[in-house]
């Protein structure tokens, strides 16, 4: 069995420990999406059940940022991520054992969120492949982006802050909450620096049945995944897990 088999292993192990924080982050979006679909209907018409289930799907998935940077960063608070780091195991191999369950997980949020919205809010799906594409895309750039913040913040509470403002900050600015239409000119002009805002474009043009713009979407999505993805990497070679935590 190789090496990121087994970190996997454990991994799933641990969120099968504590599974509190995975529950709310599927169940709530559900919640919410059945309390704010009338208002979103009552203003914007057919379009208010995709902007409500999109919307609130980027909305909980960025916000699960907290989850995935949070495994990482606890590890390295147990030290066990310095023992990781003194096996055969390379970085990339330990980033793959920890993306893997928590990549499940925020699979696991979109399906369920699809699905409600499919079942009891009619939502209609034109092209489920590409909805697929577009989700699988944005779990990838969140697991990469949650990596990366775990290598660069020293403490739970910092990565709360980073992960609860930016979240929000991130998923407004993308259009995820309130229609772009609808925002200030000069946000509208700096959104397309929003992972948010690709994610939602990505995810209605595949409910649209749209390829083009769903592809484009995706492609921007993994380009930056790989960038966040290449940062962790290098923060973990350089030892970052020897840096004091508060």
């Amino acid at each position: 069995m190789n090496r990121s088999t087994v970190l996997m292993r454990h991994n799933f192990a641990l969120l099968r420990a504590e599974p509190g924080p995975v529950i709310s982050r599927i169940v709530m979006p559900l919640v919410l999406i059945t309390a704010l679909r009338p208002l979103y209907t009552a203003a914007l018409g057919p379009d208010g059940t995709p902007q409500a289930v999109t919307g609130l799907l980027v909305l909980f998935s960025m916000l699960g940022l907290s989850i995935i940077g949070g495994g990482i960063l606890t590890e390295r608070s147990w030290h066990t991520l310095d023992r990781l780091r003194a096996t055969p195991a390379r970085p990339s191999q330990i980033l793959l054992g920890k993306a893997v369950p928590l990549g499940a997980v925020l699979l696991a949020q979109q399906a369920a969120i699809v699905a409600y919205a499919i079942l009891a809010l009619n939502l209609h799906v034109r092209r489920p492949d590409l909805l697929a594409v577009a989700g699988v895309s944005w779990a990838v750039t969140l697991l990469c982006a949650g990596a990366a913040l775990a290598t660069l913040v020293r403490s739970q509470g910092e990565l709360s802050a980073v992960t609860d403002l930016g979240g929000m900050f991130f998923t407004v600015l993308g259009g995820a909450m309130v229609p772009l239409a609808l925002l200030p000119g000069w946000l509208r002009g700096v959104a397309p620096a929003s992972p948010g805002y690709w994610a939602l474009h990505g995810l209605r043009a595949a409910l649209d049945g749209d390829p083009v713009a769903t592809l484009r979407s995706a492609g921007v999505l993994l380009a930056l995944a790989a960038g966040f993805g290449a940062l962790a990497a290098w923060r973990m070679s350089r030892g970052w897990t020897r840096s004091r935590l508060l």
